[in-house]
């Protein structure tokens, strides 16, 4: 698919005209025509319903001019990340975590010492499917990630079969909360309860979703869970929480604050929790002097 094709539908939804889009996007009508129906041909359906006056979108074509926009943006963005790193050269540091690792031990750990260092740091906290930030490391697309990590995440293992390094920056409890209240925490997680707990938790894009399926499957005699929603970020999932829509996992760190505060509630017992690692991969074959310099100064800081 052209991404000229994308802009030529923009325009033409736009101006719900073929002639006015085509002199908008300087190119002769028949051509803008061709276009526009070579990406139909792409999609495999009907975008524009030439039958109406003005011209109006068909049912999928709404659909796909959401998504348009989303991908010309995405493009866009790209490019100018792109150009950034181009113009700073090798002294940038790309780096590729989640937000919920960025809100926490990004911050906390590795951000002291960029600022001590002055480096130039190109952050990408994204909310990316797990398996993009092994892609995006093997690729060159980033220097360093920062993910966590759990026995049951089969997606990093790439990453040690490959040229890559890792250090353990720290470690963190996934454990199982409840929005809070004065009567204590609002769901519960006892065995032999015959009513289902409602379970807030993660899509197959997150890391995370595999640590939850694995503890579930270790509780084969606990108690009945109903999944209400799944989503790919953790921060997300906490929101959904703290309103009061079902339980579900968080790291400890995460969710440090609302704990303190009783906003949120720790349930279950300790058979419910499962440790995770943060740790920061890189490629040894990455040369960069400033990213060698960084690595060597977060190993000595996490001995």
């Amino acid at each position: 698919m052209d991404i000229i094709w994308l802009r030529d539908f923009e325009a033409l939804v736009a101006q719900k005209n073929f002639s006015r889009a085509a002199e908008e996007r300087n190119v002769s009508q028949p051509a803008f025509s061709r276009r526009i129906r070579a990406l139909e041909d792409t999609v495999g359906v009907k975008l524009i319903n030439r039958q109406t006056l003005p011209l109006s979108l068909t049912p999928a074509g709404e659909v796909f001019l959401s998504q348009a926009r989303v991908m010309l943006r995405t493009f866009e963005e790209t490019i100018e990340r792109c150009q950034v790193i181009d113009a700073a050269g090798e002294n940038v540091i790309r780096f590729a975590t989640s937000q919920s690792l960025y809100m926490t031990h990004y911050k906390t750990h590795i951000a002291p010492l960029v600022e001590q260092g002055g480096l130039d740091i190109d952050l990408n906290s994204t909310s990316w499917a797990a398996d993009q930030f092994v892609s995006a490391l093997q690729q060159g697309y980033c220097d360093v990630i920062l993910t966590y990590w759990h026995p049951s995440m089969d997606f990093l293992a790439p990453l040690e079969a490959a040229q890559c390094e890792y250090i353990t920056l720290g470690r963190d409890d996934f454990i199982p909360v409840a929005k809070g209240g004065a009567e204590g925490p609002l769901f519960h997680m006892g065995k032999g309860q015959n009513k289902p707990v409602p379970l807030l938790s993660y899509g197959t894009a997150s890391a995370l979703r595999a640590v939850v399926d694995s503890l579930l499957r270790g509780q084969m005699d606990g108690p009945k869970i109903l999944v209400m929603n799944r989503n790919v970020l953790a921060i997300s999932v906490k929101a959904m929480i703290l309103e009061g829509f079902g339980m579900g996992w968080l790291p400890r760190e995460l969710c440090r604050e609302e704990l303190d505060e009783g906003r949120l509630m720790q349930i279950g017992d300790e058979s419910f929790v499962e440790e995770l690692e943060v740790r920061l991969y890189r490629s040894v074959e990455n040369a960069k002097p400033t990213l060698s310099r960084l690595w060597n100064e977060i190993r000595a800081a996490s001995g």
